[in-house]
């Protein structure tokens, strides 16, 4: 059994924990359920305890979120001489940690997507420019590091950036198929959209509201669900004010997974506006639901969305487009209980189960390469 460090911005219970967290906490959470022993190092949040066992994992918070990445070195080497690890684990979410550059164990990076230009459609010059630079580098840092990417559209974007194919394995997001499940007595009897996610500047919700705008003449009943939250939110309740739509829009904040589960099968169409995303956990969600989507043709978002099938895709920031397909949706009563089948089918291929079982394959490959590597030095050539 292995001894493995996992290093994460966030663990799964801080307040802005996403897509990225719900992925390696289920995989490895898992993990630990076969018998491993799994360390997740992350930045600490007010409130929480700085050490706590979750799920069977050992969370060790330490230093803030605006500047964890800057005590990663120092606090991997404390923890790594008061329990060695077998390998290392780098999920790489926004400023890498490049630990290629001090990590001694197997490493294996995590990636979900990285942002490149669209990291300007959340922040400030500065802050986004920061982040566009230290993704620059990824490529050189970890070119000889093993990869578990999310989906194709990242796969292909990191081959884009040099990495090579065979050292990056195709590992999805997964879910709980029994937990996940549609349930037809909750489905609205009016039409209700909705949106399920983070309300971040560059997720584009803005986009939702001005479809909403659009549609409300040709279908005055239509509502919209916004679930989520995040430091955007305030702007997008302005932006419903402006718009004058907010009678026809509920904000419901973070919910648990069970409210959730419940306003995904209320929902007659779930929306997904993101420019791009790593795979989109949400959108197997609502399929799992039986909730067709309707999402942007984005990177991560073309692979979790079979147009014509499971939902259908729009090229992102068209609204008119978005507000059409819609409506036609909505008024395709026929063709929205076909996707609403085909949706649960495609959903259920996607297992948090499998995803673990191809992590700790990835694991066993990586390691028995770093020993046949050390097997094939000459110590006694050495100088």
């Amino acid at each position: 059994m292995y001894r493995i460090l996992v290093i994460n911005w966030q663990d799964i219970t801080h307040p802005q924990a996403g897509g990225a967290e719900v992925h390696y906490h289920e995989i490895f959470k898992r993990l630990v359920e076969r018998g491993h022993s799994v360390t997740v190092l992350c930045c600490h949040y007010p409130g929480a305890p700085k050490t706590e066992i979750i799920d069977g994992i050992q969370i060790v918070r330490s230093g803030g979120r605006n500047w964890f990445n800057f005590i990663v070195p120092s606090q991997y080497r404390k923890l790594s001489r008061s329990q060695p690890f077998d390998v290392v684990f780098d999920d790489i979410n926004k400023i890498p940690f490049y630990t290629p550059l001090f990590v001694k164990e197997p490493l294996i990076a995590i990636v979900h997507h990285l942002f490149g230009q669209s990291i300007y459609k959340e922040a400030g010059f500065i802050g986004a420019s920061y982040v566009y630079l230290a993704e620059k580098l990824v490529s050189k840092i970890y070119r000889s590091t093993p990869v578990a990417a999310v989906s194709p559209s990242t796969r292909d974007d990191l081959i884009g950036r040099g990495f090579q194919r065979k050292q990056i394995d195709l590992i999805y997001n997964g879910i709980d198929a029994a937990v996940y499940t549609p349930n037809p007595q909750l489905r609205a009897d009016a039409p209700v959209i909705g949106y399920l996610g983070r309300i971040r500047r560059y997720k584009s919700v803005a986009h939702v509201l001005a479809a909403l705008k659009e549609i409300l003449p040709q279908i005055p009943d239509v509502r919209l669900l916004l679930v989520g939250d995040g430091e955007h939110l305030p702007e997008i309740r302005k932006e419903a004010v402006a718009l004058g739509i907010t009678e026809k829009v509920e904000f419901t904040g973070f919910v648990g997974e069970t409210e959730k589960i419940k306003l995904l099968s209320r929902m007659w169409i779930c929306i997904n506006p993101s420019p791009k995303e790593g795979w989109g956990i949400s959108v197997i969600e609502a399929n799992a639901c039986g909730t067709p989507v309707i999402a942007a043709n984005s990177p991560g978002l073309r692979d979790s969305v079979k147009d014509g099938e499971t939902g259908l895709l729009y090229p992102y920031g068209d609204i008119h487009e978005l507000s059409q397909k819609i409506i036609e949706l909505i008024n395709d009563t026929g063709r929205r209980s076909e996707m609403s089948s085909v949706a649960r089918t495609w959903a259920e291929k996607f297992s948090w189960d499998n995803s673990a079982r191809q992590m700790e394959c990835m694991i066993e490959e990586v390691i028995e390469s770093a020993f046949r590597i050390m097997e094939d030095v000459d110590f006694d050539d050495r100088p």
